[in-house]
């Protein structure tokens, strides 16, 4: 299994599901930009990752996604230095109530620019050569939770916009297939943020019903996100799927009943 001469953008690349998606493209032979806002994680991810796979198969690029001329840039920048995208992972994501603005605006508004620059620099529609798009939602959007109410709303949209897009991937021959990733609790700094009033605002009262709900459901490692992830990189049978991992089933697939006239 190799994905050599392949070049993959990871948002939210420095830690927790991202760093590990990383490490897993290195593992087959991908280059490999590793998006972060995270300047200090991001450098010392970088030199680890040197240390491991060697000098020039990766680099750290810091970008507040939310930020759309910086995400813009940091497409760009990603093709002037390896000559081309075949792999971008729309992975950043927060968990904040009280700014529930900078949620949506990290959430979902940036998932859906980073696809649209994606299709930029891959689709056939630009004279490129095709890809592979995965954008990161959760078992959220399946189980939502009265603490949460917009990180659930977010995540739900990032599934319908997947959908949608793939579907219009495959009827405008874009050549880029387009999946959806729906983990559940995942070991990452981002279980941290409901303990905070600064991010959950009102609904941190409801901590502990969260915490129960892990106890209850698990927490996955990132390991095995990654390995969900080179799934839909490297079947290129898929395209509109909807993957979810969780404790209880490990790796499998949503499916939608067909709607009756």
């Amino acid at each position: 299994m190799s994905l050599q001469g392949k070049v993959a953008l990871v948002t939210g690349g420095a830690q927790g599901i991202g760093r590990a998606v990383v490490q897993s493209l290195l593992q087959n032979s991908a280059k490999v930009a590793v998006v972060d806002l995270n300047k200090a994680c991001g450098e010392e991810c970088k030199v680890q990752l040197d240390t491991e796979f060697g000098e020039g198969n990766c680099v750290f690029l810091q970008c507040d996604v939310s930020d759309g001329d910086a995400l813009t840039d940091t497409f760009k920048r990603t093709v002037d230095m390896f000559g081309r995208l075949d792999i971008v992972i729309n992975n950043a994501g927060i968990n904040n109530e009280k700014n529930w603005k900078k949620t949506i605006e990290v959430n979902l508004t940036s998932v859906i620019k980073g696809t649209y620059l994606a299709l930029e620099h891959m689709s056939k529609e630009y004279g490129k050569e095709g890809g592979t798009i995965i954008n990161v939602s959760s078992m959220a959007a399946f189980l939502h939770s009265p603490h949460q109410p917009v990180y659930t709303a977010t995540k739900h949209g990032v599934i319908g916009f997947t959908r949608a897009i793939a579907d219009a991937s495959t009827q405008c021959d874009y050549g880029v297939r387009i999946n959806v990733l729906c983990p559940a609790f995942v070991d990452t700094p981002l279980l941290l943020s409901v303990e905070h009033e600064d991010n959950m605002g009102k609904f941190v009262k409801f901590k502990d019903d969260f915490k129960r709900s892990m106890s209850k459901f698990g927490v996955l490692k990132p390991s095995l996100i990654a390995e969900g992830m080179m799934r839909l990189i490297l079947d290129s049978s898929l395209n509109g799927a909807v993957m979810k991992i969780t404790c209880s089933k490990g790796i499998h697939f949503h499916t939608y009943e067909p709607l009756s006239a």
